[in-house]
């Protein structure tokens, strides 16, 4: 392969319930069988022109030169694995996960953020599922694209927009599926922030903010209580949680409600409230941070 950037469908494939397996067959039936699903899924990849990057313990990494190829290497090693008989009381299974996108390939791996996607994918997806990306679903040809179902988006750190989540339905027929119920749309969230003096509202084009007694974060706090890097509120879709990172925790009171102390622990902020660093609020307006959450 070269060191060029080009579009690949790149895919995870794992061992759902590997931990399990080893559990109740023992090390090596387990591994044995592990080897047996992984060569499967090899099989499937090269069989639709992909090939195999590597593989790391339950997990197989492939690359695709485009996206219906993997689709197709998906659905087989879905069917193929299917097929197998259950080892102990345990029933095999993968979670398949892939991303249509840029990626560089060097010296016989792949690099790239869509890599990172696909392995999200992988993440999201259980056992005899195949998840992908409404970006790789908008690549796929009419045929395959009808094989395809949105299911969520996806607030991922670091990228402004969230990522549509789309399953592939890969069985002939479906009829187990769960029926999705229709979303509304939501407008956009937006969260005002106040920390004395200055105000900030979060919303899509600016999603976090941290805080924190570091001059490096957005809202830095005075109080000694506080952590340098104490906390952070992130845009999470139609929501937003602000998440402890700190030492003392974190204080948060909704309106009209008992205030609730966070240590290393996160929360959706909803309505209008308040948040102390480091200590229970004591009435002391220039350290607390007031928030409106609104649509």
């Amino acid at each position: 392969m070269t060191n060029d950037a080009s579009n690949l469908a790149v895919l995870f494939a794992d061992v759902a319930g590997s931990t399990r397996l080893y559990e109740t067959v023992g090390d090596a039936e387990a591994l044995a069988t592990i080897g047996r699903c992984l060569a499967l899924v090899r099989v499937a990849c090269e069989g639709y022109g992909g090939r195999v990057v590597k593989t790391i313990g339950d997990e197989v990494m492939a690359a695709f030169p485009s996206a219906d190829q993997a689709t197709e290497a998906a659905a087989e090693m879905q069917a193929r694995i299917g097929e197998l008989p259950p080892v102990g009381s345990v029933r095999l299974a993968i979670r398949v996960g892939f991303h249509f996108g840029p990626a560089l390939e060097v010296d016989g791996d792949v690099f790239g953020d869509s890599v990172n996607v696909a392995a999200r994918m992988t993440a999201l997806a259980k056992g005899e599922q195949v998840i992908l990306t409404a970006q790789t679903a908008a690549a796929l040809a009419p045929v395959l694209r009808s094989r395809v179902r949105e299911i969520d988006s996806l607030t991922v750190k670091g990228k402004h927009d969230d990522i549509g989540i789309c399953e592939l339905l890969w069985r002939e027929t479906d009829d187990d599926l769960t029926a999705l119920a229709t979303r509304p749309v939501q407008p956009p969230a937006r969260i005002r922030l106040r920390l004395g003096p200055r105000e900030i509202v979060l919303g899509d084009a600016n999603p976090t903010v941290r805080l924190g007694r570091d001059p490096q974060n957005e809202v830095v706090i005075g109080d000694r209580m506080a952590s340098r890097m104490h906390a952070r509120i992130e845009r999470r879709r139609d929501k937003f949680v602000l998440v402890d990172q700190s030492s003392n925790g974190t204080y948060v009171t909704i309106e009209g409600e008992p205030e609730i102390h966070l240590r290393r622990e996160e929360m959706i902020l909803r309505g209008r409230g308040r948040v102390s660093f480091g200590h229970a609020w004591s009435g002391d307006a220039d350290e607390v941070l007031l928030f409106s959450c609104s649509d």
